[in-house]
């Protein structure tokens, strides 16, 4: 196994930190996503690229973007990786089961949340799904650690927990060598609850336009890492 991490930001940084995997940066080594061809001589000697390149502005207008980072690129990045026998670790994200159910699972048809970001992201998944040979998607949240913040969300549902913890779920799901799609998480909670006991942290409402559900089903990912499911509850429409 000789994986390489594209993308220095939270995630991608903790996965190098955990795992001492080489790690190529776009700010470090300046590259650029909408020019693969520019840089992927980088790419030749792994073969698992890890992709947690991604235009994350959740809520930002700025369609092109979008599109050049969270589409295109993958697009690219599918052939290369299919061109060179390569295998492709993406990073999702959970909001593409905004408009899904409750504890959605991985067999359970995603409605993304009505952003740019949300609808490339989607279509970023669906793209690697149809045309790589060799993947694995993983959906998922995290917050920095320590939590920089003094207030958390409270009405916002997720999965999502710190990134250290998220990291190390990739990580051992990466060295099974799984396949497929993954949703990634701890058990449900909010941010507050997430937050609070640790960083005593002020409970606030989401912003508008966040999503007020986001959980997804990890019965798949605690399987594969034979872990001991939480309790989940039952799907209902969000």
């Amino acid at each position: 196994m000789n994986p390489v991490i594209l993308g220095d930001g939270i995630l991608g940084s903790e996965l190098s930190k955990q795992t001492n995997w080489d790690c190529i940066s776009r700010k470090r080594n300046g590259i650029d996503a909408r020019f693969l061809d520019e840089w992927s001589h980088r790419l030749k000697s792994y073969n698992i690229i890890i992709n947690c390149i991604a235009n994350t502005s959740t809520y930002s207008c700025d369609s092109k973007l979008h599109w050049d980072v969270n589409y295109k690129f993958v697009d690219s990045m599918v052939d290369f990786c299919n061109k060179n026998k390569k295998k492709i670790i993406h990073i999702s994200t959970d909001y593409i089961y905004s408009n899904s159910k409750s504890f959605a699972s991985e067999n359970d048809v995603p409605v993304h949340l009505e952003t740019w970001y949300g609808y490339t992201k989607l279509l970023g998944d669906a793209h690697v799904q149809l045309k790589s040979n060799d993947y694995l998607i993983v959906r998922t949240s995290y917050k920095p650690y320590p939590f920089p913040y003094k207030e958390a969300w409270n009405d916002q549902r997720t999965n999502g927990d710190y990134v250290n913890k998220i990291a190390s779920l990739i990580i051992q799901l990466i060295k099974k060598n799984k396949s497929g799609v993954y949703n990634v998480g701890t058990k449900a909670k909010s941010w507050f609850e997430l937050t609070n006991k640790e960083f005593n942290t002020t409970a606030r409402q989401r912003d508008a336009c966040a999503p007020s559900d986001v959980t997804m089903s990890i019965i798949k990912m605690n399987s594969a890492l034979k872990t001991t499911a939480p309790h989940q509850q039952i799907k209902t429409n969000r």
